[in-house]
């Protein structure tokens, strides 16, 4: 299973497609490629960012130029067990305990979805039943100002799937085998943020944080307290964070994990650099 953030959506997922036909002739099938459309670029129709004009990139529903700019996609050997749950939807207000901005006006908020790109529950069939993929991508928390919008909402984005274990959504609650993962874009100690949820998120006992760590040798960065070693993306500001995650059950079984990140002087490395400002995070679960 291959989580991807940061793919452009279309409505015929032709750059998913030519994608995983590329895995695929490389010897890495992926017969389910699932891409459902991402809040990014949706416009509100409101002035969402105050510049005083609509239509912009800071209007739509999850910051984006156009409609489905920076989405999300799933590649997977295993097939569907049932149809997604799509929580893409949900308004930021309706989130129990949810941190709206203050200055938050009534008819935004009557329309603001929580998700900036979207947040999935996809069921995979595999030798035990439930199996659920919790997908998300979240907003970093900066590029706003004193209301701290992309703070609040970050934060927000994490505490779903602590809700939805807790019960307090529409949506099932989890009671099978599931792995949350994707890009929460906080880290747990270093960098800008509301870090109440990820920390929660990593620590409750529903789950289990393998804690995933890198080969590089970079040394901390001053003023930093994470483990260097737990980095999954390098910014030019802030070092190195972790800001991927990948969150088993308690109830599975973790034989590996890691992040893809080569030492200096590694062709791959230089590649991975050109890509993206993260790395990719793996973990090997037993599957029966």
């Amino acid at each position: 299973m291959l989580l991807l953030t940061n793919l452009d959506w279309d409505h015929d997922q032709a750059a998913l497609n030519a994608l995983a036909d590329r895995a695929a002739a490389a010897g890495n099938a992926y017969p389910l490629r699932l891409a459902l459309r991402p809040n990014t670029g949706v416009q509100t129709g409101l002035d969402l960012d105050g510049d005083g004009r609509i239509g912009g990139a800071g209007d739509a529903q999850g910051w984006g130029r156009f409609a489905g700019q920076g989405g999300m996609a799933l590649l997977s050997a295993l097939p569907l067990a049932g149809a997604p749950t799509d929580l893409t939807t949900l308004l930021w207000r309706d989130l129990p305990g949810a941190r709206l901005p203050p200055d938050l006006a009534p008819e935004a908020a009557a329309i603001q979805r929580l998700s900036t790109t979207g947040h999935w529950i996809v069921p995979l069939a595999t030798g035990y039943s439930p199996f659920a993929l919790l997908a998300y991508h979240a907003t970093p928390p900066v590029f706003d100002g004193p209301e701290d919008r992309n703070g609040r909402r970050n934060h927000d984005e994490t505490a779903l799937w602590l809700r939805l274990l807790d019960g307090d959504l529409p949506a099932a609650p989890q009671d099978g085998r599931f792995v949350v993962l994707g890009t929460a874009n906080l880290d747990p100690f270093d960098g800008e943020g509301q870090r109440e949820a990820i920390a929660a998120l990593l620590a409750d006992p529903r789950l289990q944080d393998p804690a995933p760590r890198g080969n590089h040798t970079r040394p901390q960065e001053p003023g930093q307290s994470g483990d260097p070693a737990l980095d999954t993306a390098l910014f030019d500001g802030p070092g190195g964070l972790r800001t991927e995650i990948i969150v088993p059950s308690a109830d599975l079984t973790v034989t590996a994990s890691g992040v893809l990140w080569p030492p200096d002087g590694d062709p791959l490395a230089a590649i991975l650099a050109t890509a993206s400002r993260h790395r990719p995070v793996w973990v090997d679960l037993d599957l029966p």
